[in-house]
């Protein structure tokens, strides 16, 4: 049952119009066939992402985890592939002072299962050092594989902040495929279902009807004070900080922040 169409007086400011239900079951259809459309492409794309050439390189490299050194290929588990997530670190900066937006790539892979049940494994290296790895992993919960690749040459230790894949052919290994920047947008479904929604991710580029909220920088969510607020400011975390046991405000992010 739909009621007659009339403008909401609330406060709320911008809004899509009111219509019946025919009215935007038929704009629905007309945005539907786009999006078909983009999907097919996406489709493309990663038919040709699927004939990329690999680089071969030297898969015994060492790494350290929890057990100390091990080969890179024990990141494998034994699968022939691997997805990592290549995750920033500061030096001696306290929790709430490691990158924001690593944590919001790596929170959203907190379980591989659907990878694994695929052949797929999936690890998080970083280059901080092992000890100080150690306690930031215990302290937000992750239970994903991680490891410290200080000092490992590329493709494995080189630029932090990329999703990069391989393939394991017996005791060899490959490079296949790199991203970073929106490239890691797709293992982030919190931004899929805000860009579902009438105001989007409430970033400042996007592109939105006159009299929507302006928005602010792509990251303004990524941090927040102890009460919810978005801020970049010295009392604050990455959002998912706020859930673990023992966290408070802190007077200092650790470290010079660009933001």
């Amino acid at each position: 049952m739909t009621t007659t169409p009339t403008e909401p007086t609330g406060a709320l400011p911008g809004r899509p119009p009111v219509v019946d239900l025919a009215t935007w079951q038929a704009a629905r259809d007309e945005l539907l066939v786009r999006e078909k459309a983009h999907t097919r492409e996406g489709d493309a794309i990663a038919a040709a992402r699927r004939r990329l050439p690999m680089v071969e390189f030297d898969g015994t490299v060492e790494v350290v985890g929890p057990d100390g050194p091990v080969p890179f290929l024990d990141l494998f588990q034994g699968r022939d592939e691997l997805v990592l997530y290549k995750h920033m670190w500061y030096d001696g900066a306290p929790h709430q002072g490691q990158c924001e937006g690593c944590t919001t790539a790596v929170w959203h892979l907190k379980d591989a299962v659907y990878l694994d049940a695929r052949g797929v494994s999936f690890a998080v290296v970083t280059t901080g050092r092992w000890d100080e790895v150690a306690s930031y992993v215990e302290f937000m919960g992750y239970t994903q594989p991680w490891y410290s690749v200080r000092g490992v040459p590329a493709p494995v230790g080189d630029d932090m902040g990329h999703i990069t894949c391989f393939l394991r052919d017996g005791d060899r290994a490959f490079l296949t495929y790199s991203t970073t920047g929106r490239g890691n947008e797709r293992v982030n479904g919190s931004l899929g279902l805000l860009d579902m929604t009438p105001y989007g991710r409430g970033e400042a580029w996007e592109d939105k009807p006159e009299g929507w909220p302006e928005g602010g920088s792509p990251c303004w969510s990524w941090r927040s004070d102890a009460d919810g607020n978005a801020t970049w400011g010295p009392a604050s975390r990455p959002v998912p900080q706020w859930t673990r046991p023992g966290a408070t405000p802190a007077e200092t992010l650790g470290r010079l922040h660009g933001h």
